[in-house]
């Protein structure tokens, strides 16, 4: 997906703008750090000798996050360095030993998936004793972590040894013969979970709530590849209650006419059903027509837009009758 500077900037625009919103419902964020956990993935080069990589970590990998002013907002557990290492399995563990390390210290968690979080709950599951094991004697092992950059951050983290937090850690892994609300047993000062759950993620809602042990599931944006639409102006609805404000400065959006009938659909998979709010937003487009909404961030990249529903069609069409 092409990506330039512009872009790179509205999206820190975005982000931006989630923390003011998140304040307004929420105390005290700026009195610890956030485990988010992050990854990049691999990048070719095409013939043209171009960078061709995901996205997200087109992102991490700008300025824009590496240099990004020191706030307590934006202190994540981890060290850029386990962030940006290029091996899922061995980021994975470094950033985890991190937020162990600084169990105290988080006060919300999350990753950009559902599917990405779970996962990362699983590789604690299966990996905790080895993550109290160099708790316990204030090191990295050098076998799971061989980048030497992403090892030398971490080591840095866990430099002193600290046998009551790693056995306080294991006590709740192995403690109560389930893994119900061990996020917030291991993490006890977290505020939410922060990952998007709408779409096809909404899947995953079961076993984040089993996890969670009640925590809120908060969806703060709505994105896609090609660009960012807008954010969730009431983070601490129901992920089903969950809609999008969108934001005019980030994409084109276009409405074209299209068929009349009534309830609204979107295209099959997306399962938006009749409501208010829509025939309010019928009313304000023009009733007994039809349109598809249809954003671009340029000419040559498109994208669907369906509140509630995944983004993965190219056109949804909203029909008000």
């Amino acid at each position: 997906m092409p990506s330039t500077e512009e872009e790179l900037d509205r999206k820190t625009f975005l982000y931006n703008l989630l923390v003011p919103v998140m304040n307004k419902y929420v105390e005290g964020l700026d009195k610890g750090r956030c485990m988010y956990l992050l990854f990049v993935k691999p990048e070719i080069r095409t013939a043209s000798g171009l960078v061709a990589r995901p996205v997200l970590t087109s992102y991490y990998k700008s300025r824009h996050f590496r240099e990004r002013p020191d706030s307590p907002y934006t202190r994540y557990t981890s060290p850029n360095e386990a962030i940006l290492c290029p091996d899922s399995a061995q980021s994975m563990y470094a950033q985890l030993l991190c937020s162990l390390a600084r169990r105290g210290e988080v006060l919300r968690v999350g990753a950009v998936f559902a599917s990405a979080f779970l996962r990362s709950v699983k590789f604690l599951e299966a990996h905790w004793h080895a993550l109290c094991d160099d708790i316990r004697a204030g090191r990295v092992d050098a076998v799971r972590v061989t980048d030497p950059a992403c090892r030398d951050a971490v080591v840095r983290v866990v430099a002193r040894p600290d046998p009551a937090l790693a056995d306080a850690i294991a006590a709740e892994c192995e403690g109560e013969g389930s893994w119900r609300g061990i996020v917030r047993r291991l993490w006890p000062r977290t505020k939410y979970i922060d990952v998007i759950v709408t779409g096809s993620m909404a899947q995953y809602i079961p076993l984040l709530e089993f996890y969670g042990g009640g925590l809120p599931l908060v969806s703060t944006m709505y994105a896609s590849s090609e660009c960012y639409f807008g954010i969730n102006l009431r983070p601490l609805d129901r992920p089903e209650d969950v809609a999008y404000t969108l934001l005019p400065n980030m994409c084109y959006y276009e409405f074209t006419s299209g068929r009349r009938t009534w309830p609204i659909r979107c295209c099959p998979t997306c399962a938006t059903t009749s409501s208010s709010r829509w025939r309010r937003t019928a009313r304000r487009l023009g009733t007994g027509r039809s349109w598809t909404l249809s954003t671009s961030r340029s000419e040559a990249t498109t994208s669907s837009l369906s509140p509630r529903s995944q983004v993965s069609h190219r056109t949804c069409t909203f029909i008000f009758h």
